[in-house]
């Protein structure tokens, strides 16, 4: 069995990638989408994906959401694959979409976070050896100064709840964005360099590189 996954460097999607390959699924495809519904600053830090999808060997797709679902679909029934993988938990209606996509697709969903407590959830992921910085937070939600924060223990984890007790663990709301320094999928280990704090409409977000400790 085979897969793509929709891939944005952050924890929540890797690990949805590494529960599915333990399953069985041979995830060859990471797929990065273009968006068009305002700034994504994953996409403005397309330099850092690259970084992370060699140092995991997969190769690294890329999607312009202006050609429209549909597209998408076409494009991911063409890659021979049975199955689109992603990291929701409880976004509904994102859900439904890659439902809906899948099917167009002629292939299966693969939800492997779906319905996870989120706490928990982050705990599992640090105790799976993940570990990820913030890049870019919402400014009705968090301050600057969490931009670059780094999740490497479950000590940091309850630092940043107990400072913020009104924000997702994992950020499912929207809250805060991440990149993935450390996992199982990659032999290489990261640490984030902040070139420069950008503001958009939504975020305080980061313009960084990875770079190799």
């Amino acid at each position: 069995m085979k897969g793509v996954a929709f891939f944005s460097g952050g924890k929540d999607g890797l690990y949805a990638t590494y529960l599915a390959e333990k399953r069985g699924v041979d995830v060859p495809y990471l797929l990065t989408l273009k968006t068009t519904i305002g700034l994504s600053p994953h996409w403005e830090n397309f330099g850092a994906l690259e970084t992370l999808a060699e140092a995991m060997g997969r190769e690294l797709l890329t999607f312009d959401m202006a050609k429209g679902s549909e597209a998408l679909a076409e494009f991911i029934g063409s890659l021979g694959i049975d199955y689109i993988i992603a990291g929701d938990v409880y976004l509904e209606d994102h859900m439904r979409w890659v439902e809906s996509l899948a099917e167009k697709a002629g292939v299966k969903p693969l939800e492997p976070l779906w319905g996870k407590n989120t706490r928990e959830l982050a705990e599992e992921m640090l105790n799976a050896d993940f570990r990820w910085a913030i890049i870019a937070v919402n400014k009705k939600k968090l301050g600057e100064e969490w931009l670059g924060y780094t999740f490497r223990s479950v000590e940091d984890l309850e630092k940043f709840l107990e400072a913020n007790p009104g924000v997702d663990p994992i950020g499912e709301a929207g809250e805060f964005h991440t990149v993935v320094l450390e996992c199982p999928l990659c032999e290489e280990r990261f640490d984030i360099e902040i070139n420069s704090v950008d503001e958009s409409e939504r975020y305080w977000w980061l313009r960084f590189r990875l770079v190799r400790e």
